[in-house]
């Protein structure tokens, strides 16, 4: 212990130092950011709020949602927030296969989602099936239980292929 305190002490600290921010594309991140908020309020008035449902996936396109959260992506700065309550959601992001015990709680939570309510299916399971396709235990893709809007293949999908989708499906022109 004590020749590490040395070491430390002779050497000094061995780690170079952070690169300065390059100022132009903190600006154009702010520019662009500063445009998806703009539009959310303008569609929405407020911010998007969204359930996440795992209907039976394996959790890697939960972990992808999960980064979002990020401080790289920081989906809370757009005006883009997760809700526990379907009754508070503008959207559901869906993921899995949908299961034949998942099916009907599936629907419930659609069913308890305001309109205009918005679907995404996000992965290659909820997208078409993926490796599953249907059996006597799965139901397929989210399509066979809900009407989806968008949907975001991958297995698992990129977050910011999810952030598009998402996006893209925000800017749909909706029915209620």
């Amino acid at each position: 212990m004590w020749q590490i305190i040395k070491q430390i002490a002779r050497v000094g600290i061995a780690t170079e130092a952070a690169p300065e921010p390059i100022d132009a594309w903190h600006t154009e991140r702010q520019d662009i950011q500063q445009a998806i908020q703009q539009e959310i309020l303008d569609i929405l008035g407020r911010a998007l709020c969204i359930r996440a449902v795992d209907a039976g996936s394996c959790n890697a396109c939960e972990l992808e949602i999960h980064a979002l959260n990020n401080p790289y992506y920081n989906i809370e700065g757009l005006g883009i927030k997760f809700v526990a309550s379907p009754r508070h959601a503008d959207m559901l992001l869906v993921t899995g296969i949908v299961t034949k015990n998942m099916a009907e709680a599936l629907q419930m939570t659609y069913d308890a989602v305001p309109h205009p309510k918005l679907v995404v299916a996000i992965g290659a399971c909820a997208c078409d099936g993926g490796i599953f396709g249907e059996s006597y235990a799965s139901c397929g893709s989210v399509a066979n239980v809900l009407p989806v809007d968008v949907t975001v293949p991958g297995c698992p999908p990129p977050p910011i292929d999810i952030l598009r989708g998402i996006l893209t499906a925000l800017s749909l022109p909706k029915n209620s």
